[in-house]
């Protein structure tokens, strides 16, 4: 058995109910779950919320719920693991025993694309890792990275790369946000995503937005409209 497994609080301070706020005139979270949906992986997608009206809406557009997260598990501090566990060991307390793969799967994701998961869930089968995630690169070597110093003056962050052209520096990768697919075994264990045992699946930075302020989500519907357009 194989579950997809979507959090969603209902207490996002920065954007106000983002999770269910319309997003090209469907709550943001109907992506997540269609796209867990249409890839025919997962036998059960359960939404994990502390939220009455994400529930609702969750099983309007065929996930499930089963039961209301704990606010223990809910707060700004709460990071994914945690969550993640805690819905597999509600399953299995509920007498299911065969979860082989589970599915974390971000309600803030409306560039999660069918044919990565169903990528992810392919690579993760034929390795030993204990997950399989999106990444993509960035757009600028981060070696080559400036900060402020104490005077405000703009300084190379490792300045050894000053004189290195950025093409001959090293690509760099970073985690999009989007879902991790793991082991059930490794979530139970709390093992971390980014541990070393992970495998990347490549995406292009065009679907790649992470949603935390407005400006963000400006972007974002900018980049749909886009990517909508031309397939």
């Amino acid at each position: 058995m194989n579950v997809a497994i979507i959090p969603a609080r209902g207490g996002s301070k920065r954007i106000p109910r983002k999770n269910i706020k319309l997003f090209f005139d469907k709550p943001m979270i109907s992506y997540s779950i269609e796209a867990a949906i249409n890839s025919k992986l997962f036998d059960r997608i359960i939404v994990s919320t502390d939220d009455e009206e994400i529930s609702g809406i969750a099983l309007e557009y065929g996930a499930e719920v089963p039961f209301i997260r704990p606010a223990d598990l809910s707060c700004d501090q709460t990071t994914t693991v945690p969550v993640v566990k805690h819905t597999i060991e509600a399953l299995l307390h509920s007498g299911v025993s065969d979860i082989d793969y589970v599915c974390c799967i971000y309600a803030a994701a409306p560039f999660i694309m069918v044919n990565d998961l169903k990528l992810a869930y392919e690579k993760i089968q034929h390795s030993n890792a204990d997950y399989c995630l999106p990444v993509t690169t960035y757009p600028y070597p981060v070696q080559r990275s400036l900060h402020l110093n104490e005077s405000g003056m703009i300084k190379m962050k490792n300045p050894e790369y000053n004189y290195i052209r950025s093409q001959d520096l090293d690509t760099c990768y970073h985690d999009v946000g989007q879902f991790y697919f793991g082991r059930t075994a490794a979530w139970l264990q709390d093992k971390p995503i980014l541990s070393g045992k992970s495998l990347p699946i490549i995406i292009p930075r065009m679907r790649v937005q992470d949603i935390d302020t407005q400006e963000d989500w400006d972007f974002s519907e900018l980049m749909y409209e886009v990517i909508n357009r031309n397939t």
